[in-house]
């Protein structure tokens, strides 16, 4: 198998730099719309053999060195209580945010397997059928990111209720992290234990909080996670996007690896990070409608800023972008492997 993935994630010398991208298998590609036509997206990521087929798809066309599992960070959502829409056009719709002190008694917290169980088949099948391939990683959303979309009931550029509930009621803000944080770890570690060989939690929204707010609202709770994640044995990824400012404190908070969006140079970034943790990243997603050749020299830049230092797994500095053309991922994956052999 090509565990170069793996390698990179334990810091440990290998002969090129593996390569795999956030939203890998998506609508940019015609495979993915092909089987998109046929379901609703909720659809796809409850049919353990769809959700399958659509994360091999990269694999093969795209030659990255890892899988990562077709699902949404949302999934959990149900089990808890809550009614989740993807709406046209308009992505994800909470119908009962959670705003009161009710709302957040009335969670769930129940075993992954049961809330999700498609999720876990999934990466049984997957598992079978990458055997001898690459390896297979699992996801989850981070507290911080899972409860923001809760209270607002969807996406939100200025988390105003967040914040609101943040600031004005931290005892019920701290409840609902700590309930959305156990969903958390039974959630990953089922996944573990249905297959998965990593796993990433994703912070996609922590950018908008100050550092000094993220290490009293949501340090101790993205902590709780990932230290409850160290004797899963497999590499655990902490992406926190937007989070140049306070990249000390998501390393304290845990991860085997760490993940970086292409806000910050990353040979700065590692220079904060220190040799003891893995890093990932960390081109912009937009360099991807550059031309080729463009791509290979920002490609190569991330690479020599990287040096021979052990522990570098290239990636997007966050998730593919739909619009974009296929033949230039293509290319930057090549473009990794082959700077990187040099």
């Amino acid at each position: 198998m090509n565990d170069r993935f793996l390698r990179a994630c334990r810091r440990e010398p290998i002969d090129y730099t593996p390569v795999w991208l956030m939203r890998q298998a998506g609508r940019y590609m015609s495979e993915y719309m092909e089987i998109r036509s046929k379901y609703t997206f909720l659809e796809m990521c409850k049919n353990p053999e769809v959700a399958a087929e659509v994360t091999l798809q990269p694999i093969d066309k795209l030659g990255v060195d890892a899988a990562i599992l077709f699902a949404d960070i949302l999934l959990p959502f149900e089990g808890m209580g809550l009614q989740l829409e993807f709406a046209k056009n308009e992505g994800p719709v909470i119908h009962n945010p959670v705003r009161t002190k009710a709302d957040v008694d009335a969670i769930r917290i129940l075993e992954a397997e049961e809330a999700t169980p498609y999720v876990m088949e999934a990466i049984r099948i997957l598992r079978r059928e990458l055997e001898g391939r690459v390896p297979l990683i699992g996801f989850s959303g981070a507290p911080f990111t899972l409860a923001s979309y809760m209270i607002e009931g969807g996406g939100s550029k200025t988390y105003t209720e967040c914040k609101k509930m943040m600031w004005q009621a931290p005892e019920l803000w701290h409840a609902l992290m700590t309930k959305i944080s156990e969903v958390i770890v039974r959630y990953l570690k089922a996944q573990i234990q249905a297959g998965a060989q990593a796993v990433q939690l994703f912070d996609s929204w922590v950018g908008a909080l100050s550092p000094v707010d993220y290490k009293e609202y949501v340090f101790p709770h993205s902590k709780y996670v990932l230290d409850n994640l160290k004797d899963a044995g497999v590499p655990v990824i902490h992406f926190a996007n937007n989070a140049s400012s306070m990249l000390e404190l998501v390393k304290e908070a845990g991860g085997d690896v760490i993940g970086l969006d292409w806000r910050i140079n990353i040979d700065d970034a590692i220079k904060r990070l220190g040799d003891d943790v893995a890093v990932q990243g960390n081109i912009d997603p937009m360099i991807l409608f550059a031309p080729p050749k463009v791509i290979e020299a920002k490609v190569k830049d991330i690479l020599d800023r990287v040096g021979k230092r052990p522990g570098h797994i290239f990636n997007l500095g966050h998730g593919i972008n739909k619009e974009t053309p296929v033949e230039n991922v293509i290319a930057l994956v090549e473009a990794v492997h082959k700077y990187s052999r040099a």
